[in-house]
């Protein structure tokens, strides 16, 4: 090399440094990042999780929290607001209810109506004549000397549902039934339904109620099967059928509400029985074991007289069909006959009341009779 090159001055201190082996480095001593400072503390060892993976477990934990804390919440606010004590009514329509009045249910001053079953036929108006299967019940206010945890005491007054064989159902016209609440609770119910009412003293039935063992301070609870309902002045609907036979008797329509007019021609009684059709009803045909509710009028061929009339009477009449609860004569015209209809049925004595006739009504045993019969509704089962 040249004499520039060469170092001058003292010789450079060669550095002695001794590396240690790294065998012999203690864990504590080397800690390189992301490893352990000591086998099995668990601090800061790397996760077997993706980055996805991990974060999919924050959120399900979350979640869990947070439905956790939603099931508490919920448990309180059902125990908070969770249903009181209720009247609750079951069974079939138009048979015998199973009803239970809970002794921690205290009556309200106010009407309170409630549609169990809800039918699909007529509503109910007012003035209207229904036809209905009812049970009613006295609800009282418990006194002081019950038991504290008892609000109201209950007892079964009555129930058209145990009537005997034979019994006709007695009609009842809204506005005229003689129980406010029940009145007021029908109107716009309909036909097929199941209706409960809870009826407050001051719309029950009034002094009349003492009579039921009902003091001036009791409610009532109606349950009520609405079976028909007829409004005021119902008329046949339908299509009148022309009937032009000088051997059978003339009938001339006097207007919605009214028996129609019925002139008897002066010849011979048929021997047969005769049905017609003078308006053709577009409603349901009658069949066997039906319940025909009707305006009817029924005279003797033979005098003219008028000896039984639903019109005059004020109300329809409910008869069976088919099952013998009648003449002979009424239950072979009306079957298959359709609501909406008006029917002339003509009985000789053997469809009608045979050689015994009926004293009472002043038929022999030889009269033939005429019916004018308006089919205006079949009541639901």
């Amino acid at each position: 090399m040249s004499e520039d090159d060469k170092p001058r001055g003292e010789p450079a201190v060669k550095a002695k440094a001794k590396i240690p082996n790294a065998k012999s480095i203690r864990s504590p001593e080397f800690t390189p990042h992301g490893i352990s400072a000591g086998r099995g503390s668990g601090l800061n060892r790397p996760s077997a999780l993706t980055a996805a993976q991990a974060r999919k477990r924050r959120i399900a934990t979350i979640a869990g929290i947070v439905v956790a804390v939603l099931a508490i919440a919920g448990g309180t606010a059902y125990y908070v607001t969770r249903p009181g004590p209720k009247i609750t009514v079951s069974g079939k329509f138009a048979a015998e209810p199973k009803v239970k009045i809970p002794e921690k249910l205290a009556p309200s001053d106010t009407l309170k109506t409630t549609t169990e079953i809800k039918g699909t036929g007529p509503a109910i108006a007012d003035g209207d004549t229904m036809y209905v299967k009812y049970a009613f019940y006295q609800w009282s206010k418990a006194s002081s000397d019950d038991d504290s945890k008892k609000k109201s005491t209950s007892k079964k007054l009555g129930s058209s549902y145990e009537q005997q064989p034979g019994q006709t159902d007695r009609p009842l016209v809204v506005g005229k039934s003689g129980v406010k609440g029940l009145d007021k609770g029908l109107i716009g119910q309909t036909v097929g339904s199941r209706v409960v009412l809870q009826i407050p003293p001051s719309q029950g039935f009034g002094e009349q109620g003492s009579q039921l063992g009902l003091s001036k301070n009791d409610s009532v609870v109606f349950v009520v099967d609405v079976q028909a309902t007829i409004h005021k002045n119902a008329a046949p609907q339908g299509t009148p059928v022309k009937l032009d036979d000088k051997k059978l008797p003339k009938v001339e329509d006097q207007g919605a509400g009214k028996a129609p007019k019925v002139t008897i021609p002066k010849v011979d009684a048929p021997s047969k029985l005769q049905v017609k059709t003078l308006v053709q009803g577009t409603g349901p045909a009658l069949a066997k074991n039906d319940d025909a509710i009707v305006n009817y009028q029924g005279q003797i061929w033979k005098t003219g007289k008028v000896f039984d009339s639903s019109w005059a009477s004020g109300s329809p009449a409910k008869f069976p069909i088919g099952t013998g609860g009648t003449v002979p004569g009424f239950d072979k015209g009306l079957t298959g006959q359709k609501v909406g209809s008006r029917v002339m049925l003509v009985l000789p004595p053997s469809e009608g009341y045979g050689k015994e006739g009926n004293s009472q009504a002043g038929i022999k045993g030889t009269d033939t009779l005429v019916f004018i019969v308006d089919i205006l509704a079949k009541t639901v089962k």
